[in-house]
């Protein structure tokens, strides 16, 4: 399977390409909506050789990172399980560093990292895998992670 130049320049800048069911589902929404998001320029995409569009992971980490700054308390409140912790920043894992009873989990969240160090038994628990989308929770000096 040969890439375009253009698809092979966006999977540069932007990382690896998602099917649309696939960035819906993490973005939370549905299928027709991520295609009207496209018509509507709200998400970049490209389309394949054969038609069909591919979107940057890129564009979903951007959009997750939009939605938890934009979201209402009530809204964060759902998605987060009732959690408390006033500043909580939703991301992608970029790895999972488990070493002893310790384990180093960074996430990216609009183009920054922030990294928490939590015990291996948490992160085993968690199933805390790179790509996966989690929210920091940040409470004064201490970094919390929560799956979603």
């Amino acid at each position: 399977m040969s890439m375009s130049v253009k698809e092979s320049k966006l999977r540069e800048s932007g990382g690896p390409l998602l099917k649309l069911a696939d960035a819906a589902l993490q973005l939370g929404i549905s299928f027709p909506t991520i295609k009207q998001w496209i018509y509507k320029k709200k998400i970049r995409s490209l389309q394949t050789a054969g038609g069909h569009h591919r979107i940057p992971l890129s564009e979903v980490d951007r959009l997750l990172f939009r939605r938890s700054r934009g979201a209402t308390e009530r809204q964060r409140e759902a998605e987060l399980r009732r959690v408390s912790g006033r500043n909580q920043l939703v991301g992608r894992i970029v790895s999972v560093r488990i070493s002893g009873l310790m384990a180093e989990v960074k996430i990216s969240i609009g183009g920054q990292q922030i990294t928490s160090i939590i015990t291996a038994s948490s992160a085993r628990d968690m199933h805390l895998k790179a790509g996966q989308t989690a929210a920091a929770l940040v409470k004064s000096t201490e970094v919390m992670i929560l799956r979603i």
